[in-house]
């Protein structure tokens, strides 16, 4: 068991966390299941770094609880299958992770293959002024794009986030789903 599992067992045991200096905190309506509280001891690390913000500003439990919220949305009010409506908040956390962890490049040379603009083949924007751009030549973005979501697949499994077993997985091709 890991400590985005263990995360994962408290909340639905209706346990609240929280950090206090080096301290976990735990809040909850009822006594928590020993076993829980086991597991919570044994990770106490790795559940601490989990509930920390990371780059993004969000921690492990904002993105749990997004998926969560997604899921809910998507199952009960959208009345989506539950596979359907796992895939369906998979991607808005995918979707979330990519645009708050983005991508810059000066713009000059393509961030895909590191060429230099040319006539006829102009580098392009990416993103928004907000966030900067990633410049690219049109040819290049479906392979960086698929490599991004690839990271953004990744990164969200490490905080428990997981793709489920339906969800397309063919981010090479043609720029991925």
């Amino acid at each position: 068991m890991s400590a985005a599992e263990a995360l994962k067992e408290a909340r639905a045991a209706g346990i609240r966390l929280g950090i206090d200096g080096d301290a976990l905190t735990l809040e909850a309506s009822e006594e928590p299941p020993p076993a829980v509280l086991n597991l919570l001891s044994r990770h106490k690390v790795g559940v601490m770094a989990l509930l920390r913000p990371t780059n993004d500003g969000w921690s492990t439990e904002d993105w749990l609880a997004l998926y969560d919220r997604r899921m809910g949305r998507a199952e009960f009010d959208g009345g989506l299958p539950h596979r359907q409506a796992e895939a369906r908040a998979f991607a808005c956390c995918l979707t979330e992770w990519l645009n708050r962890n983005p991508v810059r490049s000066p713009p000059g040379h393509c961030l895909g293959c590191g060429e230099a603009e040319h006539t006829q083949n102009p580098l392009l924007p990416f993103g928004t002024e907000a966030s900067g751009h990633a410049w690219l030549h049109s040819h290049c973005w479906a392979e960086w794009h698929a490599g991004r979501k690839i990271e953004a697949v990744a990164a969200l499994a490490t905080m428990g986030v997981t793709a489920p077993t339906n969800f397309p997985n063919d981010f090479g091709k043609n720029g991925g789903a």
